[in-house]
């Protein structure tokens, strides 16, 4: 049995007054069923992007797909507007970043569930809004046959959140796109967010990419952890690994960044000094090199490839052995000095 869904080269262009602007650029990876796989990276990486572009959400006016967004095995590049309505909400869901900007302010939350349900799962209004009122409970809202005649404003912050998780799976979907699910949220809100998430995981055996800037959720609930870097991917690895050997020098800036309980507090946070380049102008070598410390002449002229070792670890880097041999050798030193 092939992956769920599987990138191959895509690129997701977008025609403005300035011109051409690449902001998803040769992207490869695959989910399989049951797997939670982490995307990372800063704000403008590219994550939110992809996502929308494997829903193909992006304004088709000013927008071009490149490569293939296939998903069990049939290319969704080639589907027609139609086509993608009877994907969109039924086999593949995606959760918003924000509810509030995502649920409609004129409408029940029930009618909104159940409009979804009616849609893709041909059932009456009744049937919709029983099965609306067993998603909410399953997302632990109290009161849940109450909570479907309420609007979005009358919820709290945890609340909508939880309506965004119950709509994104109310037929159930066979992949959920998370992007950013628990962003604002009190971290006790965060902690039950996920939880749920992991939960119907198991239950439904779904494919789920989760958008993140929290390396700490990643290490907890992904299997596999996917880097962005200005619309590429510079490394991929098992979490694991990832966290353990670190190849590329921007990932290991953003795991240095991570706050520890038992470091020194009268010490500053690690940054990576720079800042992320325009679409518009993206380095003609290494698009990290800028910013990097390693960064050579040969990383300032040719753009490296995503390159895949034994262990199954990507990274897109020149000077990825000259980090591995610093970091057995601080290992080693370490190990010895104890």
């Amino acid at each position: 049995m092939g992956p769920l869904l599987k990138l191959n080269k895509l690129r997701t262009k977008f025609f403005t007054e300035k011109g051409t602007v690449t902001a998803v650029d040769d992207v490869s990876f695959q989910i399989n069923a049951g797997e939670m796989v982490g995307l990372v990276g800063e704000s403008g990486c590219g994550k939110s992007v992809t996502s929308e572009s494997i829903l193909k959400l992006l304004n088709d006016r000013t927008t071009k797909y490149e490569g293939e967004i296939l998903y069990k095995g049939k290319n969704l590049i080639d589907f027609s507007e139609e086509q993608m309505r009877n994907i969109r909400g039924n086999e593949i869901s995606m959760i918003f970043q924000d509810p509030m900007s995502s649920l409609n302010p004129v409408y029940t939350i029930g009618n909104q569930i159940a409009e979804a349900i009616m849609i893709h799962q041909k059932v009456d209004k009744k049937e919709a809004y029983n099965r609306a009122i067993e998603m909410l409970r399953l997302t632990g809202i109290p009161s849940p046959e109450k909570r479907v005649y309420e609007y979005p404003h009358e919820l709290s912050g945890g609340m909508r959140q939880r309506v965004m998780i119950a709509l994104a799976l109310s037929c159930k979907p066979q992949l959920l796109i998370a992007d950013e699910p628990t962003t604002a949220l009190d971290v006790t809100i965060q902690a039950q967010i996920l939880d749920l998430i992991q939960e119907l995981k198991e239950e439904l055996n779904m494919g789920i990419i989760l958008i993140t800037h929290d390396l700490g959720v990643v290490a907890e609930v992904c299997t596999r952890v996917i880097v962005m870097y200005l619309g590429q991917i510079i490394e991929e690895a098992d979490v694991k690994t990832l966290f353990k050997n670190p190849l590329h020098p921007y990932t290991k800036g953003l795991l240095k960044s991570i706050p520890k309980l038992d470091g020194d507090r009268s010490q500053k946070l690690n940054v990576i000094k720079g800042v992320v380049p325009s679409l518009q102008d993206v380095p003609s070598g290494c698009r990290f090199a800028p910013r990097c410390e390693y960064a050579t002449d040969q990383c300032k002229i040719n753009p490296p490839e995503l390159m895949e070792l034994n262990n199954g670890q990507k990274v897109r880097c020149w000077n990825y052995e000259t980090i591995l041999r610093e970091d057995e050798n601080y290992a080693v030193n370490t190990y010895q000095n104890q």
